[in-house]
Formats: structure tokens, C-alpha cells, sequence
């Protein structure tokens, strides 16, 4: 488990425990990297809202004026859901494809396309504009997003978000090499007991959940939240349109409000079912509190909640100490 304080300026506090893979005594380190899971989404919506402010996508294009050559591929229910509706999971389209690994001989933006016309080939099972989490709505941003620029998803992270933010750790996909352990494994448990594994989501899965890094580069996108952290050239604007939410969620973040956050929150957890990771940001505070962890059971979100409640107490100690004369 790896644990953090951050802020606008990045981490202010960091704390890992643990061991990287069951059965070892390599242990976990604070530069580590870690599987953010679908936190990857809120990243996603950020790079996303990077091409909006340049012009090359509006937060209201439909599928249909974005993808033109859908037309007739996919059922005529989807052709008018926008860009902001996926993002938001108010899309009306399923939770998730049928079959994220189909079609893996052919190159990533076709696959992520032809998963596309596959799985909205059928009317409509969910309401337009009602909430239904969908990870292959994000998959399909996604899309549209590919198709704006020409590059795949992975490419465009790459160039609008880590680079930019010095987010020189972050990767795709699970973390480390193949058989070794330089990074933290993943973990499930199998008959009560751990069971390593080197696994993740499908890569047509990527814009919903399949970014690892390490929790102090987290903590440089994070501090994009946070009241005078890098805006990646946004502006307020631009960032107050990805915490607006539709009803609880924003551009992925559900926001809230907190006491002890004195107003609004921005949370979310991810998991590729191995790891685990949830993030609460509080930006009047000018805080975050962030918690990893390389295992995924029925306890985990607990655990890691936790966790969050005991660094935003150490922190409210740690102010009323400076406030101290």
C-alpha cells in the first residue's frame, strides 16, 4: 500500500507498507508505480477537455457528427448522445463491451471502432440522459477523440498530459516487466489466499481505466484540481466545467461535499480487480488524499477508506499545530 498528502504543489506527505508480490520480501517503495484503475477517467476527461479548448471538439458534438461513418453501423438511438454524455455516463450505452479482448490482431483504433459498432448495433437498453456507469462509454470519448486527431488515446496521454506535467513514470497497462519484480504485482485472493498476478484490462479498455504511475506524479495531475496547481491551459473555465457535475458526476469525478473538506469534494476509486486505488481532493483545503494498494478483495475499498480518514486527520492535527502560537 502506498499512501499520500498532496497538494497544489504536489506530495506533502508519503508513506508506503507492504510487499510487493506474496511470498517475496521485496518491499513496497514510495516510488513504486501504482494501478490507478478507473481513476484513469478523470485524466481522460482532462485531456479531452485540452482538445475542447482548442477547437478540435465541442463538449456537445454528437456521436454521429463526430463519427460520420457510424451511420447505419449503429443503432439510430445513439447517433444524437454527445461527447459531455459520455463522459458524464449519461450516454444511454452499456456498461461494457461484450468482449474487451476481441479483435486483437488489428490496430488499436480500429479495435476500439469495431468494438464500437458491435456493441451499440442494438436499440438502446438504457435511457439517454439517465446515470448507467459505463466504461465503454469512455472507451468510445475515446474514439471520438482518436478520430479529432489521429492519434491513438495512448499517444494523445502522452503528449497533452504526461509530458506537459513532467509525469515522466506514467505507463499503460501493469506495472513492471513480465516476471520480474522491480514494480508491485497485482493480487487477488483465490480460496482465501493471495494470488499474485501480472494482469490488466484489455488495451481497448485504456480511456476508462488502464493508467499506472507512481503516487508523486498523480499528485501532479492531481494538483490541475487544486487552487493554484498547473491548468494544462484550461483555465477556470475549463476546469469548472469538469467539476459541474450531472447530478453526482462531473467529468470523472463525483463530487460531494464534506465537513471536514470545508465544501466540495472530488472522489473516485479504480480497480482492475488486482489493485486498488481511491483519491479524495479537497480544494478549499488545498489537500488530497490518496491511497493505492496492489491487492483488490470484498475489503479493500474499506481498508482504503480507512486509510483516507486517518491522513485527512493527520492533517487537521498538522494545521492545528501550525496554527498553534
Amino acid at each position: 500500500m502506498v499512501g499520500a498528502i498532496t497538494s497544489s504543489k504536489g506530495v506533502l506527505a508519503l508513506g508506503s507498507a507492504g510487499v510487493r508480490k506474496h511470498g517475496s520480501e521485496v518491499a513496497i517503495s514510495d516510488a513504486d508505480l501504482i494501478h490507478l484503475g478507473s481513476c484513469t477517467k478523470a485524466m481522460t476527461s482532462s485531456m479531452i477537455a485540452i482538445l475542447v479548448k482548442e477547437g478540435a471538439l465541442g463538449w456537445d458534438s454528437s456521436l454521429i457528427e463526430a463519427l460520420p461513418d457510424l451511420k447505419g453501423a449503429i443503432d439510430p438511438s445513439f447517433y444524437s448522445v454527445t461527447l459531455w454524455q459520455l463522459l458524464t455516463h449519461r450516454g444511454g450505452v452499456p456498461a461494457n463491451a461484450k468482449d474487451w479482448w476481441s479483435h486483437g490482431r488489428i490496430p488499436l483504433i480500429e479495435r476500439r471502432i469495431t468494438l464500437l459498432k458491435e456493441n451499440l448495433r442494438l436499440p438502446a437498453a438504457h435511457k439517454k440522459g439517465s446515470y448507467l456507469y459505463s466504461n465503454l462509454g469512455y472507451m468510445i470519448a475515446g474514439c471520438i477523440a482518436e478520430r479529432a486527431t489521429g492519434l491513438t488515446w495512448e499517444a494523445m496521454m502522452q503528449k497533452r498530459l504526461f509530458t506537459p506535467l513532467g509525469m515522466t513514470s506514467a505507463g499503460f497497462g501493469s506495472p513492471g516487466a513480465l516476471g520480474g519484480l522491480e514494480q508491485p504485482w497485482g493480487h487477488r485472493k483465490l480460496a482465501g489466499k493471495w494470488s499474485p498476478r501480472q494482469f490488466d484490462n484489455a488495451p481497448s479498455l485504456g480511456p476508462a481505466g488502464r493508467i499506472h504511475c507512481s503516487m508523486s506524479d498523480w499528485a501532479r495531475f492531481l494538483g490541475c484540481y487544486l487552487p493554484t496547481g498547473e491548468r494544462l491551459g484550461l483555465g477556470q473555465d475549463g476546469l469548472k466545467k469538469l467539476v459541474t457535475p450531472i447530478g453526482q458526476y462531473a467529468g470523472g469525478w463525483i463530487v460531494a461535499k464534506r465537513p471536514w473538506a470545508q465544501g466540495a469534494v472530488l472522489t473516485h476509486s479504480g480497480s482492475n480487480t488486482m489493485w486498488y486505488a481511491t483519491v479524495w481532493l479537497a480544494p478549499n483545503l488545498d489537500r488530497g488524499f490518496v491511497v493505492a494498494t496492489n491487492c483488490r478483495d470484498e475489503r479493500s475499498h474499506e481498508i482504503c477508506d480507512q486509510v483516507i480518514g486517518r491522513l485527512i486527520r493527520i492533517n487537521q492535527s498538522s494545521v492545528r499545530a501550525a496554527a498553534m502560537p
